[in-house]
Formats: C-alpha cells, sequence, structure tokens
C-alpha cells in the first residue's frame, strides 16, 4: 500500500536529488533554523526537508520522483538502510511530471491507519497550519459488492439478449 504526496513546484535535478536527500547528515533542520534566527518566515520550512525522514517511521521505502526545468525527470529511491539509488526515470511508470515532485511512501504493513482518509485529513490540518499554500486531499474509494449465483445468470441472460455492441439507429419524425 502507499501514500503520494505530490507538488508542482520546481523540482530537483539530479545533483540536487543527491544533495538534498541523499545524506541524512546534511540536516535540512539545521539550516531550517539557522534561516529562522537570520530572520527567515516560517512558511520557508518546505525548503529545507525538515521531516522528509520521517516517513521512514511508517514506511518501508520511498521513491522520490523530480523533474526540474534543467534536468530530465528522475527517480531516487531508498529503504532508510543508508544508501539509496538514482536513475533517470525512463520508464515513467508513476506517469511524467512537466515539473515538481512526487514522493511515493510505500506503508509498513502495520501502519494501514495512514489509508483511511479521517487519519490523513487530521494529519494534513494539523501540521499544515503554518504553510500558506492550499493542500488537497485527493481520495480513491473502491466498494466491495458480493453477487450471488442467480445474480451472475441474469447478468449472463441480459448480455446474451443484446444484438451485438452496435447502436441502434431510430428515425425521428
Amino acid at each position: 500500500s502507499t501514500i503520494t504526496i505530490e507538488d508542482s513546484g520546481i523540482g530537483m535535478t539530479k545533483n540536487e536529488l543527491i544533495n538534498n536527500l541523499g545524506t541524512i547528515a546534511k540536516s535540512g533542520t539545521k539550516a531550517f533554523m539557522e534561516a529562522m534566527a537570520a530572520g527567515g518566515d516560517i512558511s520557508m520550512i518546505g525548503q529545507f526537508g525538515v521531516g522528509f525522514y520521517s516517513g521512514y517511521l511508517v514506511s518501508d521505502k520511498i521513491r522520490v520522483v523530480s523533474k526540474h526545468n534543467d534536468d530530465e525527470q528522475y527517480i531516487w529511491e531508498s529503504g532508510a538502510g543508508g544508501s539509496f539509488t538514482v536513475q533517470k526515470d525512463t520508464e515513467m511508470v508513476h506517469g511524467e511530471i512537466k515539473r515538481g515532485t512526487k514522493i511515493i511512501c510505500y506503508l509498513k504493513e502495520d501502519q494501514s491507519e495512514f489509508l483511511e482518509e479521517r487519519r490523513l485529513k487530521d494529519l494534513v490540518k494539523k501540521h499544515s497550519e503554518f504553510i500558506g499554500f492550499p493542500i488537497e486531499l485527493y481520495v480513491e474509494k473502491s466498494k466491495e459488492k458480493e453477487v450471488t449465483d442467480s445474480e451472475d445468470e441474469e447478468e449472463a441472460k441480459k448480455e446474451d439478449g443484446a444484438e451485438g455492441d452496435e447502436p441502434k439507429i431510430e428515425e425521428v419524425d
């Protein structure tokens, strides 16, 4: 199960993926605190990657797909073991990004609560208080329907009775 977070910001080049995400030691938190001490605004928080690595508290693996105008689309991926890979996104499995970043979190089995709409809405509301940009939550829902044998037979009869898939043309006077 996955959760995907995406934006249409400036995206990251291959080098930025390596430099910004590739080293936990490059502390975005420290850089953010320094910027705040120098008179920065709290809305700058997204520029420092603060909290990115907390994703591994709930995920086995994180994949980041990013496209910057000055570079091609790349995929950064890590299972939090200290190693990561960066490769050109030739297959576009997660779709073509015109510009921006898509973060795909592959949730641990025991973290399915983060797939619940109410839980996500509460988290977004709680942690977006200082963000001046709108955050939208797209939800995919599926409904299971139990079909009995008699319903299957009725469907088959309806399909057998149809005279092909061609549209019927009626003359209107």
